[in-house]
C-alpha cells in the first residue's frame, strides 16, 4: 500500500538522503524498506549476485553455477538470454534449478560444448528490469591456426612491411610471441618462449599481435618468420605457420613522411566505465622511423599515464573521470607529420549506458532541489592558426545550473545539425531524458514511456550529422579544414536564466602561391640575373625560394635544383654550366610546404668553356694478381662544358717512382698491366675537352690486384660450450702472408662420428664465414654425443688460403631425436597397444621412453595428462589398460637420455564397443566362430598381428538370424501326437528296406564271372565307378563346412547341403566340427592372423 500524506519522518529522511546526493553526487545509496517501516513500498529490481563475466568450463569441475539473485518489491522474475536470444533453463531437464532464484546449475555430464555462449540474465518487477554483465560460458577447447599457404612478402628497402598474426580464439589470457623458426626449436624444448625479434622504435608488435616494420631494411629478410600464440592456463603453445619476406635492396632508399599504420582513419572513440584500463596504440610507418608523441587537447597527460612498446602504446590504469578527454598521438620526422585523435569518455558508476540499467549497482532514491544560476564561462574559444588540410579543435564549455547548452556560429551564421547532450555523472532518479536539437537549443524532456530497448536505438541516432563539423561536449572540431572555414567562431552558452558568448579567430594556414613575373638580367655568359614577385603566403610566411633548371640537349623536360635563396628575397644570381641551353622557375617553401612552382622563363645558352671539376668516387681494384683496375664516376654531360671530353689517367708507385706514367682515354675505366702483387700506387685523374685543361687533380693511393692468401691460422682451440655449440680460437695470420686485403676467417667442420658408434666416417661438410680481423668464433648447430673435426683458413678478395691442421673435439650427451615410427597396433574396449622404433639419433646413451596419453573426445574435453614412465631403453611395444570404452585417446612418446626427453610424437586411436579376438593360422582358409548370439550384427575384422603394422586384410558385417518365438511350442505340441509317431516308425521300417535291399542287390552282383562283366559292361572303369559310389560316402557331405565358411561374409548358397538344416533349426547347426577340428591339428609355426568380432545385440520382435 502506497503512502497517501506526507509525514514528518519521512521528510526527515528524503531531507537527509537529498543531502548525501548531493555532497556525494557519485555514490550510490540503498536504503532498506525496513528503514522507512513501509514493507509494502514498491521498489525497483536490483541485482545482488551474478556470475563473473567469464566462466570456463574446466574438465575436471563437477559442475558450473550460472548465478543470478535480485531483490526488488514486489518480487523479480527471473528470465535468460543466451547470444542474445531468448533461453529458458526449465526446458532443459539435465539443468539443475533453484526455487525463487534464477541461478541455474550446468552439470558436466560430458558434453557441454552445446551450452557455450553469452548469457545475461534479467530481473524484473512492474516497476522495471536489471540486467546482469554479460557472461560468457567457454567450454576449452585446443585452439589451433588455420591451414594455410602464406606467399611470400617482396618489398623494397624502407617500404613498411605487416606480418599478420591473427591467433586462433581460446581461454584468457593469451600471450602472443615472434620468432624465427631457429629460436623456436631452442625455446619450444623448454616450453618457455622469449621474444627473439628485437623490438624498437621501427619494428614493434601491436595489440593485435602482428609485428609492424615501419621501414624494411635489408637485414629483415628471413624465410622463417613464425607467431607463437600461448595460452598458460591449459599449458598450450601453437605455432603459425612461418612466413617468408624479401627485402629487396636498392641504392638508395626514398625518404617519405610517416603515415599511421595502426589505428586507420583521423579519429576513434573509446568509452570505458570507471575502474577499466585505458589502451591507446599508434603504430607509424615512414624513412626516417618516425617518432612517437602523444598529447592531451588542452590538458596535460595525467600523471598515471604509462608509455610504453618504444613510445606507442599509452596507458592508465582504472581510469576516472578525470581522464576522459581528446587524445592525439603525433608521428613525426624531417619530413612531416601524422596524427590521430582519441575521444576517451569515462561513465560514472550511477550511469551505465552500456548496460541501459544500473548492474550490480544500487540506483539511489533522492529528491534534488534545484537553483537556477546563469551560465560561466569554464573554457572559451582562442583564435588560431591552422595548417590547410589539418583538423581543428576549438574548446568551449561552460556551466550553470541547469546545464548550459553550447551553440556554435561561425560569421554569425549557425552551424546546423545534431548532437547528443551528455547528462553530468550526478545521483538521478530512474527516469530517462530525451534531448531534442532544435537549431542547437537543447531541451531536456522527460519521458514516462521510454523503454531500454527504444533508449538505445535512440541513442545510436543521435550523432552529429554535419559533413565535416563534430561537437563534443562543448569542443568544435573541424576535419580536414580549407580556407573557406577561416573567420570569427562564437560560442554561445544559454540557460533559461541568461546567455553568454565568446569567440576567436580561425586562421587557415597554406603553402605560397607560385611567384609570378620572372625576368631574366644581367646576362654575363655563363651567368645570369634572375628576379621574381613573391606569391601570397596564406597566413604563413614564406622562408625561402627554390630555383630550378631544365636544358634541351641531354635531358630535356626534366627540371633539377639549381639552389635555394632566403625568403626575404626577390632575385638571384645565378652561376651556370657553359655550352648548355637554359630555362628557369621558381616556387616558395613557408612551414606548411612547398608551393607549386612559376611559370618558366625564355631559354638562355651559356658559350662553351673548360671543364671545372675533375672526376670523383675513384676506386682502384685489382681482379688478378699482376693487374690494377682503376675506375671513376665521370662528369654528368651538363659538366662537360663543351665538346670532346676526355681523361688523363697518371699514376705511378708509392715511395718507390719519381715519374708519372700518363695516358689519356675517353672512357671511365682503365687497366694498368704487369703490376707487383699489391703493392701502393698513387693516382690522378684530370678532365680536358676542346676548350682547355680542367683544374689541378687530386692523388689518391690504391693497391695493385690481390693473390691467395700463403699461410694458415696457428694455435687452433676448440672450447665446448654446449652440447650444440662450440667455441673456436686461433692465431692471427701476419699481413705479409695475406698478399691482399683481409676478408675474414672461414670455419669448416665435418663430423665423424657417433660416440654411440665407433667407426668413423667423414659426414657432409660445413662452412661459416666470419668477415673482419678477429682471433675467434663461435660454431653452431652441431649434432650432441658426437666426434668432429675441424680446420680454419684466412681469405681476401682473391680467395681462401691454405686450411689449418684438422682439430678433433667431441660434443656432450644432448637429448634425442623424436622417434621415426609411432603407431597403434591393436585396439581392444579397454586396451591399447602402441609400437615403435628407436631414435635415429639418440644423441647419447637412451635411457628409456616417456610415454603419456589423455582423453580427447569429440566434445572438445581434453583429459588429464597420464604418463607412463618405461625405464628398458630396448622397450618397443606396450601396452596401455583399463582405458574407456568407446572414446578417443591421444598418445604422446618421447625418447629420454639422461639429459632429458627429446620431442614428442603423437597418434589418435579410438576404443571399440566390444570385442573378442581368436588367432587364426595362416595357411587357413577359412575360420568357425562359435558361440554367437541370435538376432545379433556382427563386425568380423581380419587383420595382420606383427609388431609393425596391424594391415586390415578384409572387414565385413554379418547378422545372425532369430529363432521364432512360437518355434518351440509347435515342436513340443507335435512329439505327443500319435500320428506323428506312427508317421515316425513308417519312416523308419522304409530306411531299414532300402538298407537291406542294398545289401542284397550287391550280394547278386558277386555270383557273375569277370569276364561276363567285361562283356555286358564295356566302360568298366565308369561302371565301377558308378557302382562304388551308389549307397556310398559321398564327398557332398563335407559341403555344410564350406557353408559354414560363407556364412561368415553374408554370402549362403542355396544349393550347399548345410543350409538345409539352418532353414529348419537352429542356426548353431552351421557350425560343425569340421572346423575346429582342423584348427586343432594345423601347424603353428607359420605367421599367425588374428579375427575380431564385435557385436551389438538386436532384440528380435515376436
Amino acid at each position: 500500500m502506497r503512502l497517501s500524506r506526507w509525514s514528518p519522518g519521512l521528510a526527515l529522511l528524503v531531507g537527509v538522503v537529498a543531502s548525501i546526493c548531493a555532497f556525494h553526487p557519485t555514490t550510490a545509496i540503498d536504503i532498506p524498506l525496513e528503514v522507512v517501516g513501509h514493507v509494502n513500498i514498491e521498489q525497483l529490481p536490483t541485482i545482488t549476485e551474478a556470475s563473473p563475466s567469464s566462466l570456463i568450463a574446466f574438465p575436471f569441475d563437477e559442475s558450473f553455477p550460472m548465478t543470478c539473485e535480485a531483490k526488488g518489491n514486489p518480487k523479480p522474475e527471473f528470465w535468460w538470454t543466451k547470444n542474445g536470444e531468448e533461453f529458458d533453463p526449465y526446458q532443459d531437464p539435465r539443468l539443475i534449478k533453484e526455487k525463487n532464484s534464477g541461478t541455474f546449475v550446468i552439470p558436466n555430464t560430458g558434453n557441454l560444448t552445446e551450452y557455450q555462449g553469452t548469457y545475461r540474465c534479467y530481473a524484473s518487477n512492474k516497476l522495471g528490469t536489471a540486467i546482469t554483465e554479460e557472461v560468457e560460458f567457454v567450454v576449452p577447447h585446443v585452439p589451433k591456426f588455420p591451414k594455410e599457404k602464406i606467399d611470400p612478402i617482396e618489398v623494397e628497402e624502407g617500404q613498411p612491411v605487416i606480418l599478420e598474426c591473427n591467433p586462433p580464439k581460446g581461454i584468457p589470457p593469451l600471450q602472443i610471441y615472434w620468432m624465427t623458426i631457429e629460436a623456436c626449436l631452442i625455446h619450444v624444448k623448454s616450453f618457455v618462449l622469449t621474444p627473439h625479434i628485437e623490438q624498437d622504435d621501427r619494428v614493434s608488435m601491436g595489440l593485435n599481435g602482428d609485428l609492424f616494420f615501419s621501414n624494411a631494411l635489408e637485414k629483415d629478410s628471413h624465410r622463417d618468420y613464425c607467431c607463437f600464440a600461448a595460452f598458460p592456463k591449459i599449458r598450450t603453445i601453437v605455432q603459425k605457420n612461418a612466413m617468408s619476406v624479401i627485402v629487396k635492396s636498392t641504392n638508395s632508399i626514398m625518404e617519405r613522411k610517416p603515415s599511421l599504420l595502426m589505428p586507420s582513419g583521423v579519429k576513434s572513440e573509446t568509452q570505458l566505465v570507471k575502474g577499466d584500463e585505458l589502451l591507446l596504440e599508434c603504430i607509424a610507418e615512414g624513412f626516417p622511423t618516425p617518432m612517437i608523441e602523444w598529447l592531451k587537447i588542452d590538458h596535460r597527460l595525467p600523471d598515471r599515464v604509462t608509455i610504453e612498446n618504444h613510445g606507442k602504446l599509452l596507458s592508465i590504469d582504472q581510469v576516472d573521470e578525470d581522464d576522459k578527454g581528446k587524445y592525439m598521438c603525433k608521428a613525426t620526422n624531417i619530413h612531416g607529420m601524422a596524427v590521430h585523435y582519441f575521444d576517451v569518455s569515462v561513465e560514472g558508476m550511477c550511469v551505465y549506458l552500456k548496460n541501459m540499467l544500473a548492474s550490480k549497482n544500487v540506483l539511489c532514491l533522492s529528491l534534488m532541489l534545484v537553483f537556477p544560476e546563469p551560465p560561466q564561462w569554464v573554457s572559451e574559444p582562442e583564435s588560431q592558426l591552422s595548417m590547410i588540410g589539418s583538423d581543428v579543435l576549438i574548446n568551449c564549455s561552460a556551466t550553470g545550473t541547469p546545464q548550459p547548452t553550447i551553440q556554435w556560429m561561425v560569421n554569425g551564421k549557425p552551424i546546423e545539425g545534431m548532437f547528443l547532450v551528455y547528462l553530468n555523472k550526478t545521483c538521478i532518479s530512474r527516469t530517462f531524458y530525451w534531448c531534442t536539437v532544435n537549431g542547437f537549443h537543447c531541451l531536456l524532456q522527460r519521458s514516462q514511456h521510454l523503454t531500454e530497448k527504444s533508449l538505445m536505438t535512440k541513442l545510436l541516432s543521435l550523432f552529429f550529422s554535419a559533413d565535416r563539423y563534430f561537437i563534443e561536449d562543448g569542443i568544435l572540431q573541424i576535419v580536414n579544414v580549407s580556407h573557406r572555414d577561416q573567420g570569427m567562431y562564437k560560442c554561445v552558452a544559454r540557460t533559461p536564466m541568461d546567455q553568454d558568448t565568446a569567440s576567436g579567430l580561425l586562421m587557415v594556414l597554406d603553402i605560397p602561391h607560385a611567384p609570378e613575373n620572372l625576368v631574366l638580367s644581367e646576362h654575363k655568359g655563363r651567368s645570369v640575373k634572375l628576379k621574381w614577385i613573391p606569391g601570397e603566403d596564406h597566413n604563413s610566411s614564406t622562408t625561402e625560394f627554390i630555383i630550378e633548371y631544365e636544358e634541351s640537349q641531354w635531358e630535356p623536360g626534366t627540371w633539377r635544383e639549381l639552389q635555394r635563396v632566403p625568403g626575404n628575397h626577390g632575385s638571384a644570381v645565378l652561376k651556370l654550366y657553359g655550352h648548355v641551353n637554359y630555362r628557369f622557375r621558381v616556387s616558395g617553401v613557408n612551414t606548411v610546404g612547398r608551393g607549386r612552382p612559376s611559370e618558366p622563363t625564355e631559354r638562355y645558352k651559356t658559350p662553351p668553356a673548360a671543364p671545372d671539376k675533375n672526376p670523383e668516387n675513384i676506386k682502384i681494384e685489382g681482379h688478378l694478381p699482376h693487374e690494377m683496375d682503376i675506375n671513376w664516376e665521370p662528369l654528368s654531360p651538363i659538366e662537360h662544358n663543351g665538346p670532346g671530353l676526355e681523361y688523363k689517367v697518371s699514376y705511378k708507385r708509392q715511395h718507390v717512382e719519381e715519374d708519372w706514367q700518363e695516358h689519356v682515354v675517353k672512357r671511365h675505366s682503365f687497366v694498368v698491366k704487369d703490376t707487383p702483387t699489391f703493392v701502393p700506387y698513387e693516382i690522378r685523374i684530370q678532365a680536358r675537352n676542346n676548350h682547355g685543361w680542367g683544374p689541378e687533380p687530386k692523388v689518391v693511393t690504391g693497391y695493385s690486384g690481390e693473390d691467395f692468401p700463403s699461410a694458415a691460422p696457428d694455435d687452433v682451440a676448440v672450447e665446448v660450450m654446449n652440447n650444440s655449440l662450440v667455441k673456436v680460437s686461433w692465431m692471427r695470420v701476419h699481413k705479409d702472408k695475406l698478399h691482399g686485403h683481409l676478408g675474414g676467417y672461414r670455419i669448416s667442420w665435418w663430423r665423424l662420428r657417433s660416440l654411440l658408434d665407433s667407426k668413423k666416417t667423414h659426414g657432409d661438410k660445413h662452412t661459416l664465414t666470419f668477415p673482419g680481423d678477429r682471433n675467434h668464433a663461435m660454431v653452431p648447430g652441431l649434432t650432441p654425443f658426437s666426434e668432429y673435426s675441424l680446420i680454419i683458413m684466412t681469405f681476401n678478395r682473391r680467395g681462401n688460403g691454405p686450411g689449418s691442421h684438422a682439430v678433433n673435439f667431441k660434443t656432450p650427451e644432448g637429448v634425442p631425436e623424436k622417434t621415426p615410427v609411432f603407431r597403434v597396433t591393436d585396439v581392444q574396449k579397454h586396451t591399447v597397444t602402441l609400437t615403435w622404433a628407436p631414435p635415429l639419433e639418440a644423441n647419447g646413451v637412451l635411457t628409456g621412453y616417456l610415454l603419456e596419453y589423455q582423453l580427447i573426445n569429440d566434445t572438445e574435453e581434453v583429459g588429464v595428462l597420464q604418463t607412463v614412465d618405461i625405464s628398458n631403453p630396448d622397450t618397443t611395444m606396450w601396452v596401455l589398460q583399463n582405458l574407456e570404452a568407446i572414446s578417443r585417446y591421444k598418445f604422446y612418446l618421447r625418447p629420454c637420455t639422461r639429459v632429458g626427453c627429446g620431442p614428442r610424437v603423437s597418434k589418435e586411436s579410438t576404443t571399440t564397443p566390444e570385442n573378442i579376438s581368436e588367432a587364426v593360422n595362416s595357411s587357413n582358409t577359412f575360420h568357425v566362430i562359435e558361440g554367437l548370439e541370435l538376432g545379433t550384427v556382427y563386425t568380423v575384422h581380419l587383420m595382420t598381428n606383427n609388431w609393425v603394422d596391424n594391415t586390415s586384410i578384409f572387414e565385413y558385417v554379418i547378422r545372425t538370424r532369430a529363432k521364432y518365438a512360437g518355434a518351440p511350442i509347435i515342436h513340443g505340441g507335435i512329439s505327443t501326437q500319435g500320428w506323428f509317431i506312427g508317421l515316425m516308425c513308417v519312416a523308419a521300417l522304409l530306411t531299414l528296406m532300402v538298407l537291406i535291399a542294398c545289401f542284397v542287390n550287391r550280394n547278386k552282383g558277386g555270383k557273375y564271372s569277370v569276364k561276363e562283366k567285361e562283356d555286358l559292361h564295356p566302360d568298366l572303369e565308369s561302371q565301377g565307378i558308378h557302382d562304388d559310389t551308389f549307397c556310398e560316402y559321398s564327398d557332398n557331405d563335407e559341403k555344410p563346412l564350406k557353408g559354414s565358411q560363407h556364412s561368415l561374409s553374408g554370402q549362403i548358397k542355396a544349393e550347399d547341403s548345410g543350409d538345409s538344416l539352418v532353414d529348419y533349426g537352429d542356426e548353431d547347426i552351421q557350425f560343425n566340427e569340421d572346423g575346429s577340428f582342423i584348427g586343432e591339428y594345423a601347424g603353428r609355426k607359420e605367421k599367425k592372423v588374428s579375427m575380431e568380432v564385435k557385436g551389438t545385440t538386436n532384440q528380435s520382435t515376436a
